[in-house]
C-alpha cells in the first residue's frame, strides 16, 4: 500500500486505518456517526492526498480537454473550477474529475486515486495537439476542510480573502506559511468549506496548523467513513459504486454536466440516451421497513420481478434513516413509487425519494 505524507500523522491519533484505492487510509478516529456530525455542524478535516492531480499545459490544452471531458470546459474563467466526467468511446464513463483553470493554456485536472494511471493514459491517448501533460499527483498533498466553520478556521492562516471566493472558484496564495497553495471553494460533503493543495513537504505542518486555528470549534479529523455517509446524503456520485465504465452520465443524472455544444469522445451515446430515453435511471430511495440498502442488492416490484440494483446506501446520521441510490428501470423509478430491496431472502419496503436526501435548515 502507498502512504501519504499525513499516514504516520493518523496513525498517531489513533484512527481506523484500511485500504483504499491501494493507499493506507484513515477510515475513521472517533467514529463515523461523530465524525459526519462534526462536518455538518461545525469543521472537519479529510486526508485526500490520494487523490490524482494532472498539469495540462500549451495553446491546445483547451482543446484536449474539450475533447476528452463531457463538460463545456470554454466557459472556464481563470480561477474556476468545473465538475466533469471522462467518457469512454462504449458510452460509459472513465471517471469523474474536476477542471481547473489556472491561466490561459493551463488548467489542473484531479482525477479519483483508483483512476490515476487509467486517466492518464486514456487522456494521453487522445492527446493528439501536443498539450504538456505532467502528472503531480505524488508530489502533492489534498486537504479538505469542511463544514459551516471552515472559513473561519482557515482565514486565521491567510491573507487571501476566503469570503470573496465564490463555490467552485479558486485562489493561489499563502496559507499557513506556505506559498502558492490552491484554495478551492469545493468539496464532497455538502457542508461548505474548502480543499487545499499543498506540496507534501508542507502537509503535516498545514494540517497542524489548521488542527490548532479549528481548535476553538472543536475540529476533528474525520475518516474517509464519514466522507462517504456526508456524500451520501447530498445524492454525490462515487466512482465504482454508481457510476463506472458501463453507465452513462444521462441514466447517472448528470446530463447537467453533458454539453453537445461541442463535440466529445462517446458523445452519440448520451446524445442518443438524452434524444430517446435511457430505460434505466439513477435515483434516490429511502427504506420504509428496517434494513440497510448495500451496493449490488436488487430492487424488485411488488411481483418480485428484479427492477433495478443497489449502488450505494448507508443509514444516514442527519436523517437517522436508511438511503441509498439506485439504477431503476422507468417506469418504477418516479418519486414516491413504492419498490422492494432484496436483502438476503427478504423483501424490504422502500420508496424512491428526491435528492438530495439532506437539507440544510437555515
Amino acid at each position: 500500500m502507498k502512504n501519504t505524507p499525513l499516514t504516520e500523522t493518523h496513525i498517531a491519533l489513533g484512527a481506523k486505518m484500511a485500504e483504499f484505492a491501494g493507499y493506507n487510509m484513515p477510515i475513521s478516529y472517533k467514529g463515523i456517526k461523530e465524525e459526519h456530525h462534526q462536518v455538518r455542524n461545525s469543521v472537519g478535516m479529510f486526508d485526500v492526498s490520494h487523490m490524482g492531480e494532472f498539469i495540462l499545459e500549451g495553446e491546445k490544452a483547451l482543446d484536449l480537454i474539450q475533447k476528452v471531458t463531457s463538460n463545456d470546459a470554454s466557459k472556464l474563467i481563470d480561477g474556476q473550477a468545473q465538475y466533469s466526467c471522462l467518457p469512454n468511446d462504449k458510452g460509459g464513463i472513465v471517471d469523474d474529475l474536476l477542471v481547473y483553470k489556472i491561466a490561459d493554456h493551463k488548467y489542473m485536472l484531479v482525477v479519483n486515486a483508483s483512476n490515476i494511471d487509467k486517466d492518464w493514459n486514456w487522456i494521453s491517448t487522445h492527446n493528439e495537439f501536443g498539450v504538456k501533460m505532467t502528472n503531480i499527483s505524488d508530489a502533492t498533498s489534498l486537504l479538505a476542510v469542511q463544514g459551516p466553520k471552515a472559513t473561519a478556521t482557515l482565514q486565521k492562516l491567510t491573507s487571501v480573502n476566503l469570503a470573496e471566493i465564490s463555490y467552485y472558484h479558486f485562489s493561489q496564495g499563502d496559507f499557513a506559511g506556505c506559498k502558492d497553495v490552491i484554495l478551492s471553494a469545493t468539496g464532497y460533503t455538502g457542508a461548505g468549506g474548502f480543499e487545499l493543495y499543498v506540496p507534501n513537504e508542507s502537509a503535516a505542518t498545514v494540517w497542524n496548523k489548521i488542527i490548532e486555528a479549528g481548535a476553538e470549534f472543536g475540529i476533528q479529523p474525520i475518516g474517509l467513513g464519514a466522507r462517504d455517509t456526508l456524500r451520501l446524503e447530498m445524492g454525490f456520485c462515487l466512482y465504482g459504486n454508481d457510476i463506472n465504465d458501463t453507465t452513462n452520465p444521462i441514466e447517472a443524472g448528470l446530463g447537467w454536466i453533458t454539453k453537445f455544444t461541442k463535440s466529445f469522445v462517446g458523445d452519440q451515446f448520451a446524445k442518443d440516451l438524452k434524444e430517446n430515453g435511457s430505460k434505466r435511471k439513477l435515483v434516490g430511495i429511502q427504506m420504509i421497513d428496517r434494513g440497510i440498502p448495500r451496493h449490488d442488492y436488487e430492487v424488485i416490484d411488488a411481483s418480485g420481478n428484479k427492477i433495478g440494483i443497489v449502488t450505494s446506501g448507508s443509514q444516514t446520521p442527519s436523517l437517522d434513516v436508511s438511503i441509498g441510490l439506485a439504477y431503476i428501470d422507468i417506469p418504477h423509478n418516479k418519486l414516491d413509487t413504492e419498490i422492494y430491496i432484496k436483502i438476503r431472502e427478504n423483501s424490504i419496503k422502500a420508496k424512491v425519494v428526491k435528492m438530495p436526501f439532506y437539507q440544510k435548515t437555515n
